[in-house]
């Protein structure tokens, strides 16, 4: 039987809508509603994601208590500087006028600076700058961990209203982390779930085996199996999101290591590509249990 994230006490919906500061490839900010319609969570214990991403789930869903990680070091670096105060809305703005003034000016010669210096000292606020100026929304990592999307050939990318709609979600993540009791930290999904206790509950957001690269790292099918075992073994309680099916193809591992589970399916447009012809109808799938 399907039930819905309960719409008070420990979970709270969010109206409006909370766009994350940070973009990545196959970002759930669509699906949001489909996911709390049908994650069979009661609001009790703790609310794990360990593929954080861009964090759109976590803002929208606002558990109280959230343990929160990312493979990717800035990801959870970049949230964790939020929580710690390091990053603030005001500091986002300052950052992003000096930093877009000379991008304005320079072009995409300071955006491979600004990519050097990053692939260098790892500043977070250099990622966030990388994010919002790459091509395409891509966050896409070379195999020695170098950032290395190209620039998105906008050199005036950084308008004051640009500017101002970042430091606004920047802000707002700022609020939610403050009136939450959420930990961000670098972790793979096993570290992150072996912490788990009876009451809480696992978001999972696995990088899409078989559609596209990983921003950070690989994903096999061999990993999948592992996260299905861990998962049935442990008896977690979890809502899982996979592709479900394209016009080309259906993803097979779903009836491979999630038969037995309930599926929940939503259809939406896919859109990561950099032709029209790779945009297109997706079936989306939540596996509860």
């Amino acid at each position: 039987m399907q039930s819905t994230i309960p719409q008070s006490g420990p979970v709270r919906a969010a109206q409006p809508r909370i766009i994350p500061p940070i973009k990545i490839q196959g970002i759930k900010s669509k699906l949001v509603p489909f996911i709390r319609e049908n994650a069979r969570w009661d609001g009790k214990g703790r609310w794990f994601e360990p593929f954080l991403g861009s964090g759109v789930v976590l803002f929208n869903i606002q558990p109280g208590r959230a343990a929160a990680s990312d493979h990717n070091p800035h990801i959870a670096g970049f949230y964790q500087g939020i929580s710690r105060g390091t990053i603030t809305h005001h500091a986002v703005r300052r950052y992003l006028e000096k930093e877009g003034q000379r991008l304005a000016k320079e072009g995409g010669a300071y955006y491979y600076e600004i990519r050097d210096r990053f692939n260098s000292s790892h500043d977070p606020l250099d990622f966030l700058f990388l994010n919002r100026a790459g091509f395409n929304g891509l966050v896409r990592f070379n195999s020695k961990g170098g950032y290395n999307t190209p620039f998105c050939k906008k050199p005036g990318r950084f308008s004051k209203a640009y500017i101002t709609k970042i430091v606004n979600q920047v802000y707002a993540v700022e609020r939610l982390i403050r009136d939450n009791k959420w930990c961000f930290e670098t972790a793979d999904w096993r570290g992150a779930l072996e912490g788990m206790r009876d009451n809480d509950f696992a978001y999972l957001d696995p990088p899409y085996y078989g559609r596209h690269a990983n921003y950070y790292d690989t994903w096999s099918e061999s990993d999948m199996a592992d996260l299905a075992g861990f998962l049935i073994d442990r008896g977690t309680r979890f809502a899982l999101s996979l592709w479900y099916e394209n016009k080309y193809r259906r993803n097979d591992t779903i009836d491979r290591y999630f038969s037995g589970f309930a599926i929940h399916k939503h259809e939406h447009f896919y859109h990561l590509g950099s032709t029209e012809n790779l945009r297109n109808s997706m079936v989306e799938a939540l596996i509860t249990g």
